[in-house]
């Protein structure tokens, strides 16, 4: 009998009104990489309604280009600006409603789990964060701006997740 490995392709989201990181990350086998990493920047201006249609449709084409398998949102945990979180909030409702038409699976995690599943604590820094997306999927420079760093951070953080609920799947079924 022979085994096939199957590439799994995560998109990553640090939603954001103005600045919303993206990463999508494939993993085959051992290995992850990126295929894409940025930022979906909107001017500040503008009016949310334009705000969110533009996100929406670079949204959109990103899932029709790489088709992933999962869509994994940074959830939004604690914001002081009410302001600011209500941008982030809808921001993740469009992620969340573009991925799930798409058929992918939608996932969110808190800023912590993300943390720990890529630096190993919840209390590491952009630039630690920056440097640990670097080293786990073997760039050749740290990627910028971190918004795009935190994105693909959330990609590794599910994929780490993924590991984990599958080994629990298989001694599950043992």
């Amino acid at each position: 009998m022979s085994c096939t490995i199957e590439p799994v392709f995560v998109l990553g989201i640090d939603p954001g009104l103005s600045r919303c990181g993206y990463g999508v990350v494939e993993k085959s086998g051992r290995k992850a990489e990126a295929v894409a990493i940025g930022v979906i920047r909107t001017p500040a201006k503008a009016p949310t309604a334009e705000r969110l249609a533009w996100i929406q449709q670079e949204f959109v084409k990103l899932v029709e280009e790489h088709t992933p398998d999962v869509v994994a949102i940074e959830r939004v945990f604690f914001q002081v600006n009410a302001k600011t979180a209500m941008g982030v909030a809808q921001v993740s409702g469009l992620a969340m409603a573009i991925g799930h038409s798409a058929g992918a699976e939608v996932v969110d995690y808190t800023p912590n789990q993300v943390k720990e599943a890529v630096a190993g604590w919840g209390s590491a820094n952009k630039e630690q964060m920056q440097r640990m997306v670097q080293s786990l999927l073997g760039l050749p420079e740290i990627p910028s701006p971190p918004d795009a760093a935190d994105a693909a951070a959330v990609a590794l953080c599910h994929l780490a997740h993924a590991s984990s609920r599958e080994l629990t799947k298989t001694l599950k079924l043992s």
